[in-house]
C-alpha cells in the first residue's frame, strides 16, 4: 500500500514510485568482506573522533559502491545534527551536479545533548543516504522516493553488513 503522499504525485512520479516500491533488496556479493570496515566504523564512533568517523564511513561507502559498480560519493561527517522546530537532520543526500560528485552528509552527534549517535543508528542513516544514491546510479530511477521498497532496500543492506544484536 503506497504512502499517503502517493495520491498527490503526478502520473510520471507515480510510475517511478511503483518501480521503486517493487524492488525490495540490493544484494551485496561477498558481504563478509565488509565486516572489517564495519568494525572499523564502530570503533571510530566509539572514539568520538570526527575525522576517524569520516574516514571509516568513507571506507565502508567506497567499498560498497565499488562492489556494486556504481560511482563513488563524497562523504562528509559533521559534528552535531542541525535542528529546528521540525526536528533533527540525521543525513542528507545531494545528487551529482555537473562535474561535482554526489555528496552524503552525516552528523555524528545528537543536536541537543551532543552525544555520539548509536552505531546502528549511524549505519542505518548512512545506508539510507546510500540507497538514495543507488536509486539513481544502480537502479536508474529518475527520482528517489521514500517507498516501502526503499526502506526494504535499506534494511537488506543493513542485515548484510551488521550482525544481528545478541539477545539476552
Amino acid at each position: 500500500m503506497p504512502y499517503a503522499y502517493y495520491a498527490r504525485l503526478k502520473a510520471r512520479d507515480k510510475a517511478i514510485y511503483r518501480k521503486s516500491d517493487a524492488i525490495a533488496e540490493i544484494p551485496l556479493h561477498g558481504a563478509d568482506a565488509f565486516q572489517p570496515l564495519v568494525a572499523m566504523l564502530e570503533s571510530a564512533l566509539a572514539s568520538a573522533k570526527r575525522t576517524d568517523v569520516e574516514r571509516a564511513t568513507r571506507a565502508v561507502s567506497d567499498a560498497m559502491l565499488r562492489s556494486l559498480r556504481t560511482p563513488a560519493v563524497r562523504i562528509k561527517v559533521l559534528s552535531a545534527r542541525p535542528s529546528k522546530s521540525w526536528g533533527e537532520l540525521h543525513g542528507l543526500y545531494e545528487p551529482a551536479e555537473g562535474r561535482a560528485p554526489a555528496t552524503i552528509t552525516l552528523w555524528m552527534r545528537t543536536a541537543h545533548h551532543k552525544k555520539v549517535v548509536a552505531f546502528r543508528t549511524f549505519v542505518r542513516t548512512l545506508l539510507h543516504e546510500l540507497v538514495h544514491h543507488l536509486d539513481y546510479e544502480l537502479l536508474k530511477l529518475e527520482d528517489s522516493f521514500h517507498t516501502e521498497g526503499f526502506f526494504k532496500r535499506e534494511s537488506s543492506l543493513f542485515k548484510q553488513l551488521v550482525a544481528p544484536k545478541a539477545s539476552g
